[in-house]
């Protein structure tokens, strides 16, 4: 394992939790898919979200990432065990990164395997959706004028 797994956050499994972490080092997808991987696991469905160059029509340069890093891989944690606790079966590791990202940058990965891909796909999906509502991290877009923002996570459909 890497740096980003092995030093933050839980790596043990609890309930199909296998890794829950804020991180401020770039994110290591293929570190991330190998805690996911296991003998009974047949799908393994990975989301990724990257900080993109356009946002409601103005050029984005960059984006700041800011927690309350204590609560909020605590909620983040319990999100995992929830999903976890609907879908019998599933494995889930997930990581958020803070800090400044450029574009491209991964800002959060969700691998969630299972032995199925229905179930791996729907916890991926529940698990950005309740991380968007319920973790308190907030994020700066920087424009190409120079302006920064505030952006509302629950809002939109990033």
């Amino acid at each position: 394992m890497t740096a980003s797994v092995g030093e933050h956050g839980g790596s043990g499994t609890e309930h199909g939790v296998l890794h829950v972490a804020i991180v401020t080092a770039p994110i290591d997808v293929a570190a991330l898919l190998a805690v996911a991987q296991a003998p009974g696991v047949g799908a393994v469905s990975l989301f990724l979200g990257t900080v993109r160059d356009l946002n409601d029509g103005r050029a984005v340069s960059g984006m700041d990432y800011e927690a309350y890093e204590s609560m909020a891989e605590s909620e983040l944690r319990a999100i995992a065990l929830e999903t976890c606790g609907r879908i019998h079966g599933l494995r889930l590791v997930v990581e958020h990164r803070t800090g400044a990202l450029t574009i491209g940058d991964a800002s959060v990965a969700i691998v969630a395997s299972h032995a199925h891909r229905a179930q791996a796909m729907d916890g991926a999906r529940e698990v950005i959706e309740a991380l968007k509502r319920r973790v308190p991290i907030w994020k700066r877009e920087h424009y190409l004028s120079g302006e920064r923002t505030w952006i509302d996570p629950t809002q939109g459909s990033a």
